[in-house]
């Protein structure tokens, strides 16, 4: 069974992707499962570029192995795109979920539904041997006015979706992954394994 590592230690992405590819007979690792401590400094400027700068990384210590890495973002419209590549750090602590949404709250008070359109998107790179393989997925939404704990994670509880009348953090994890940003990289990902298994 070939191992896929997944450069993250991020539970909630984890769990998400292991679903998403339990169709294949794939040994699905988080950094920390695989046994590797490395923090990858993201300096790229757009999602691909960290998602490849993370992948290359660990590629480098397991070449053995498949290696995928992902690097997702909210892009607000009236924004002009932020919080962007700067989305799990916009309010300044790296995955302070409660302040980033409040700090998105603020920029948008006032802002009318109409005007509050968004997407998510996600990047991913697959490094198999010397295949290096980039897609990425988009989901539109709508950032709702008030920050209510409805679970999910990120912006998750703060992200309307018409397929569902409802947020993110509110349908389930299957109705989500047939939506998202993720999920629908993922999409692409397992078209490319299919070829490569």
């Amino acid at each position: 069974m070939k191992t896929l590592i997944v450069a993250s230690n991020n539970k909630h992405k984890i769990v998400e992707i292991k679903e998403l590819l339990k169709e294949f007979d794939l040994n699905v690792l988080s950094l920390s499962e695989a046994g590797i401590d490395l923090d990858v400094e993201e300096t790229g400027t757009t999602f691909s570029e960290n998602a490849y700068i993370k992948a290359a990384a660990i590629h480098e210590i397991r070449k053995d192995a498949l290696i995928l890495s992902d690097d997702s973002g909210l892009m607000v419209d009236y924004l002009d795109g932020a919080p962007g590549v700067y989305s799990a750090r916009f309010a300044g602590e790296h995955g302070n979920n409660a302040k980033n949404n409040e700090k998105l709250l603020e920029l948008l008070q006032g802002v009318p539904r109409e005007q509050r359109g968004a997407q998510f998107v996600c990047a991913m790179v697959l490094i198999a041997g010397n295949e290096v393989i980039r897609v990425e997925g988009k989901a539109r939404g709508i950032i709702e006015e008030t920050y209510e704990e409805r679970g999910g994670f990120g912006y998750d509880p703060l992200f309307f979706v018409n397929e569902f009348n409802n947020t993110y953090a509110e349908i389930t994890q299957e109705e989500k992954n047939s939506i998202s940003h993720r999920g629908r990289a993922m999409n692409l990902i397992k078209e490319e394994l299919r070829k490569l298994l």
